[in-house]
């Protein structure tokens, strides 16, 4: 029997459940392939040797993360420039 496997939106934390395929069978009904579609799988580097990976079950969980790493202007500066 096949070992299953989790993939878990970085994001949201949503969990999908799959069993990794294999060359000498044919593919399981929760073969990766089916049971991500729709997924991303995103790599970061991080270094020499060194790779992040996350995994997102949506766009739009992929875009609040990409916010959450840009920085950002702490809204106190802008309302600074508007009290002159």
């Amino acid at each position: 029997m096949s070992k299953k496997n989790f993939a878990i939106c970085y994001n949201c934390l949503k969990k999908a459940e799959y069993t990794d395929c294999c060359d000498k069978e044919p593919p399981p009904k929760d073969a990766r392939c089916s049971a991500l579609l729709g997924w991303l799988a995103v790599s970061q580097w991080q270094g020499v040797h060194a790779v992040e990976h996350y995994d997102f079950c949506s766009f739009g969980c992929l875009q609040k993360w990409v916010n959450s790493q840009m920085p950002s202007v702490p809204n106190i500066f802008f309302q600074a420039l508007s009290d002159e």
